[in-house]
């Protein structure tokens, strides 16, 4: 299994640093993950949060891949919905062209209200949206579409959906799922075989909630704060514009103590043994080809974020690479 980096730059109002000082040092870890063995570094993207999340994951991506020369470089996700397919095309194909190859494409749907007020797109209509543009950037992407094109022949385009649903509809239309969970993985493959796809060809990847070190008592009382505020965020912004109460804050200590379900219901946190094995037993048999973990989290200090990136690199991914049994 591969192991890959995940990066979304928040900056918190408790922690906050000079932005630029925070994009740069997200660009070092980028090039210190491929020193250090990472397959791949990936971007996230949400608006008009308070943290100043990371708004264009592409806009990031080219940066990465002109710092890098091997790691694959990937959106985690992207919303697509809120952009024209035609300028998505031109974005992916531009980025690909300046990491040699290296881009896979990771879109969304979304669920914020306020994103999609922001770019007066249609919420309710995001599925259908979405599906409608696999197609079209597949279109974009030939030879009568946009130019210049990708450098990979069939650009990787992964689908962040979670539930059985959109694993069916990734599935029908051949393209990769973008999730780890195993629970998935019978939805994905009967969607692979409506669509007359062999599942054989399906692929997997996704990120997975947790923390690694090697002392797992001595760096919680540092870490726990930033993990609340990351998942309190997350659940706060979920249901802006809904009409919905907001969510209780959680207890990162009942999160710890669980195992991976889904978004936002559990956090690992400990030793690169113990979240190998609880990696391996969330993806079960399913086709996952890389995991990747939060190399930091809300407004970690840079000096834990670079040991975090360390740990992951030449502990865990050696594990993870090993066989499962072992």
């Amino acid at each position: 299994m591969k192991v890959g980096l995940w990066f979304d730059l928040r900056n918190p109002p408790n922690w906050r640093q000079d932005p630029a000082q925070l994009y740069g040092f997200t660009l070092e870890m980028c090039e210190e993950a491929e020193r250090l063995g990472a397959d791949s570094v990936w971007f996230s993207e949400h608006h008009l949060f308070e943290d100043a999340y990371l708004p264009q994951p592409l806009t990031f991506a080219a940066a990465a891949a002109a710092r890098t020369r091997r790691v694959r470089v990937g959106t985690g996700i992207l919303v697509a919905p809120l952009r024209k397919t035609p300028q998505l095309a031109e974005e992916a194909a531009v980025v690909d062209i300046i990491s040699g190859g290296r881009l896979d494409l990771g879109l969304g749907a979304g669920y914020r209200v306020p994103e999609f007020r922001l770019f007066d797109a249609d919420i309710e209509a995001r599925y259908r949206t979405l599906d409608a543009q696999v197609g079209e950037l597949r279109r974009l992407w030939t030879e009568e579409g946009v130019t210049p094109g990708p450098v990979q022949p069939r650009l990787p385009v992964w689908l962040g959906y979670q539930g059985p649903k959109g694993a069916r509809r990734a599935g029908r239309m051949g393209e990769r799922l973008l999730t780890a969970n195993a629970a998935s993985w019978p939805h994905y493959r009967e969607g692979l075989l409506e669509g007359g796809h062999h599942p054989a060809d399906g692929r997997m990847a996704g990120g997975i909630e947790a923390f690694v070190t090697d002392d797992p008592e001595r760096d919680w009382p540092l870490v726990a704060p930033h993990i609340a505020y990351q998942l309190d965020s997350y659940r706060r912004y979920m249901v802006e514009g809904t009409g919905k109460p907001t969510p209780r804050p959680v207890d990162p200590e009942k999160l710890r103590g669980r195992a991976p379900r889904g978004p936002l219901s559990s956090y690992i946190f400990d030793t690169p043994e113990e979240v190998a094995r609880q990696v391996w037993e969330y993806v079960g048999d399913a086709p996952v080809e890389t995991v990747w973990f939060w190399a930091s989290v809300a407004g970690l200090p840079p000096e834990a974020v670079a040991r975090h990136v360390e740990t992951i690199c030449t502990r865990l991914r050696p594990l993870l690479q090993a066989d499962p049994a072992a």
